[in-house]
């Protein structure tokens, strides 16, 4: 995953249909995250899976600042898959704005991928290795909430998740864009640009909860 500082603003034009309100950590700036997991045992089977992920306030929330992101949820706005048992029980169950894409995975020296939309490239990434962070800081269980809004419907879901063989370092991925009309909505946010910070997890054990109505 990276972590991308945008513009707060043309952050809350993407998502305004949420209903939701991006977290701004400063003035003026809200975050992005963008990512990809691949998935090798669960309930939905083996597939692959990229977010696009806004930091927004709980429901109600106007807090601002880097506390403020600390309590903030991922509104996951992009979440293509390259299966389609996922793709329908992603969005039938929880709400997920999954569609079927292509990827193009690279797990050489340096890790990366491409996702395809209907033949059209959407993003790309290119990860330099980061320095690992002692299994103390990160082995304990974790609980996001995530928001996604399908069909009318803004929803929250909990997830609970144990990490594994996690990296970070500043920067540290290379990103382009294509010509799908998720591209230009990232185009839109400033993107590519710099990240803040990037990481990966070598495994990532997750438990999903109910998906909960709130608007």
């Amino acid at each position: 995953m990276a972590m991308f500082s945008v513009d707060a603003d043309a952050a809350q034009r993407m998502i305004d249909y949420s209903g939701l309100q991006v977290c701004r950590y400063r003035p003026g700036r809200a975050v992005v995250v963008l990512m990809l997991m691949r998935y090798v045992d669960g309930d939905l089977g083996q597939y692959l899976e990229y977010g696009t992920n806004v930091m927004v306030n709980r429901p109600g929330s106007t807090a601002r600042g880097m506390r403020a992101l600390q309590s903030a949820g991922a509104f996951i706005h992009h979440l293509p898959v390259d299966q389609a048992f996922t793709c329908e029980a992603g969005r039938s169950i929880w709400g997920y704005p999954k569609v079927m894409a292509d990827f193009t995975v690279r797990d050489g020296r340096q890790f990366g991928f491409d996702v395809t939309i209907d033949g059209q490239l959407a993003v790309g990434m290119e990860f330099q290795r980061g320095l690992p962070v002692p299994a103390r800081f990160t082995s304990k269980p974790q609980v996001h909430p995530t928001f996604s809004h399908l069909n009318g419907v803004t929803r929250e879901t909990a997830g609970e998740m144990r990490l594994s063989g996690v990296r970070y370092r500043p920067g540290g991925v290379r990103l382009w864009l294509g010509d799908h009309p998720y591209a230009k909505e990232l185009a839109a946010l400033g993107l590519p640009k710099r990240a803040l910070i990037s990481s990966s997890v070598q495994n990532v054990q997750m438990t999903f909860g109910d998906a909960k109505e709130i608007s």
